[in-house]
């Protein structure tokens, strides 16, 4: 039965991205493993949005080891526990806090000899920066535990690119690129943990600057990134961007002046889907985007209040329309406005 409300939730989830996204593009689904161990190693921008998108497009049905900090109260921890949600635990959590982490190692060996999928970030927190940070040696602690404790293991990492157009504006759109899976084994050294430590993370590190956008340290990022939106480059395609990024690495760019604010065109149609959703307008603007601490977490707020929100409103406006006029009427009404939003989603700006 969990499994069954699970499966349910992961494709209302689903379906919800999919209208909030114009448009979302899944590249190397054939290079997930489906009967191996495998631990998903993404790059890490936009909060929660990073951690939905995987889950509900990755082919398995992975454990997300997550910040401790999310966690503490009994309500939401048994939502966390029911999506598969680990804790585990950072130095800024406390040393006091990171002997917890034995037991976390311990209880994702035993998923991964389950032959079960985990996710994580390797770069520990989140940037809107189209960068790859410097990994953390977290990952590479769960993996050793597990061949310790099975040394037979044939785990499969699998680096995974995410490529947002503009992560804080709506609507937006991303790509998600699967690599080739790396069989742990085969770099994995017993007797020499820390080269093996090193080598790890050069791999990782290596594919996911292939997989995503990577504007080097030494760059001068504004000035890269600002040329990039001059050239309207699309961001969907790392491979593409990567080849701009070492041309202009080779070309002075004294000359590019970096943006204060990027233009948007609006739709025309922008008025008068203000007006139909005004409710949800009002409240996001003046409720809930106030309360955005952080620019990573906009996307995550925003299509939480979408989801919900219209959810709720849909269901008013039908009860309303409903008791005041008619079912037809009520029914027309909502769909109408459905479509209406969702096209100026795919097709238009807002």
């Amino acid at each position: 039965m969990k499994n069954v409300l699970y499966s349910a939730i992961k494709s209302v989830v689903k379906a919800g991205l999919h209208c909030y996204y114009k448009k979302i593009e899944i590249v190397g689904m054939e290079n997930v493993p489906k009967d191996k161990p495998v631990l998903f190693l993404p790059n890490h921008q936009s909060a929660l949005m990073d951690v939905l998108l995987i889950v509900t497009d990755c082919n398995r049905k992975p454990y997300f080891l997550t910040r401790s900090d999310i966690f503490g109260k009994p309500f939401l921890d048994a939502i966390f526990n029911f999506f598969r949600m680990i804790p585990i635990y950072r130095i800024r959590d406390g040393r006091h806090a990171l002997p917890k982490n034995e037991a976390i190692f311990d209880k994702c060996a035993d998923i991964l000899k389950r032959k079960s999928a985990l996710a994580m970030f390797p770069e520990a927190n989140h940037n809107l920066k189209r960068s790859v940070r410097p990994l953390s040696k977290g990952f590479t602690r769960i993996l050793f535990r597990a061949l310790e404790k099975y040394p037979d293991l044939d785990i499969q990492l699998v680096p995974v690119g995410l490529n947002y157009k503009d992560a804080v504006r709506f609507p937006d759109e991303v790509s998600l690129y699967y690599g080739t899976p790396i069989a742990l084994q085969s770099i994995y050294q017993e007797t020499d943990l820390p080269s093996t430590v090193i080598r790890l993370k050069e791999s990782i590190t290596q594919n996911l600057q292939r997989l995503t956008t990577h504007i080097p340290p030494k760059a001068n990022y504004e000035k890269v990134e600002a040329k990039l939106y001059e050239r309207n480059n699309n961001f969907l395609d790392p491979k593409e961007t990567n080849n701009v990024i070492q041309e202009l690495l080779g070309k002075p760019m004294g000359d590019i002046v970096t943006p204060q604010k990027r233009s948007k065109k609006i739709s025309l149609f922008t008025p008068l889907f203000i007006v139909l959703n005004l409710p949800l307008v009002l409240f996001w603007r003046f409720v809930m985007k106030p309360k955005v601490w952080e620019p990573e977490f906009m996307a995550t707020m925003l299509f939480a209040t979408a989801f919900i929100g219209f959810a709720i409103y849909y269901l008013l406006l039908f009860i309303i329309l409903l008791l005041s006029i008619n079912f037809a009427v009520a029914v027309l009404t909502v769909l109408g406005i459905f479509t209406f939003n969702w096209l100026v989603v795919k097709y238009g700006n807002l």
